[in-house]
């Protein structure tokens, strides 16, 4: 990952704490760069803010916060306890630079939908973005993240995608080149929360690993789990397809912390061999 070496050498983590006691407020670990995650300690009942957004605490007091893919940036983290005391993290996020990528022989209706494919890819949003902002009590969110499926990196988080010569938006996400049929596994312990064929991205999966932490499975060729299902870390949950504009068998994989978009390779690390 292009400059990721020097962003996590320059981000820099400064606590302050006020003249009276401040609320315990610990940053446990950090990927301090856009499209990373952080996660915390703090005391049960404490409420945590980040730049003022609320974080959700788990009960024994642990959160994340999800890093969006802007930057340079100074993230916050304020957390208050039940007595008033105050606790502050400041959090200083580098700049990203991001790839362009060129796609051509996209189907030309996927490129530009009619109105009434345009309206069902809005309908299907909001439907995607409900289940991503839900909370849960999940605690795969804590776990190291694996690849779902080992294969060729053929996009990358944050390209800037040109598809038959027209640009559209970034690529919030990693495509793994694999043969169809390959099987596709849960990256942690979590709850699907969707499962079905939507317009772009084909048969799709998302599985909640609590904390407003989710990850995304597209264009699959087969869903082996329904919405509910509670799956384990390296379970299989479906197979790679092409479904959805797609030009060839791969699966997409995105992550998100409620409506801020994640880098699952910062999840997961780099691609293991074989």
């Amino acid at each position: 990952m292009r400059g990721a070496a020097a962003l996590l050498a320059a981000a820099a983590l400064a606590a302050f704490a006020g003249p009276a006691a401040a609320a315990r407020l610990d940053v446990a670990s950090a990927i301090v760069m856009p499209g990373g995650l952080l996660q915390g300690q703090t005391e049960p009942g404490t409420i945590v803010t980040a730049n003022g957004r609320p974080v959700p605490v788990a009960a024994d007091g642990r959160f994340i916060v999800g890093l969006g893919p802007e930057g340079p940036l100074e993230m916050v983290l304020e957390a208050r306890d039940a007595s008033g005391a105050v606790a502050r993290v400041a959090v200083a996020v580098g700049a990203r630079e991001y790839a362009t990528q060129r796609i051509d022989g996209v189907p030309a209706e996927q490129v530009t939908p009619d109105p009434a494919s345009l309206e069902r890819i809005r309908r299907e949003a909001d439907r995607v973005r409900a289940v991503r902002r839900e909370v849960s009590a999940g605690t795969g969110f804590a776990q190291r993240f694996l690849w779902p499926v080992r294969g060729t990196i053929t996009s990358v988080y944050g390209s800037r995608r040109i598809l038959n010569g027209e640009p559209r938006a970034p690529h919030w996400g990693v495509d793994v080149a694999a043969p169809a049929g390959t099987p596709v596994l849960a990256a942690a312990d979590g709850v699907v929360t969707l499962a079905e064929p939507l317009y772009l991205t084909g048969d799709t999966i998302v599985i909640d690993h609590g904390l407003g932490l989710s990850t995304t499975y597209a264009h699959l060729g087969r869903m082996a789990v329904a919405p509910g299902t509670h799956v384990r870390q390296g379970e299989t949950i479906g197979e790679v397809g092409a479904t959805g504009r797609a030009t060839a068998p791969h699966l997409h994989w995105g992550a998100d912390w409620l409506d801020v978009r994640l880098d699952p390779q910062l999840l997961a690390g780099p691609m293991p061999p074989g």
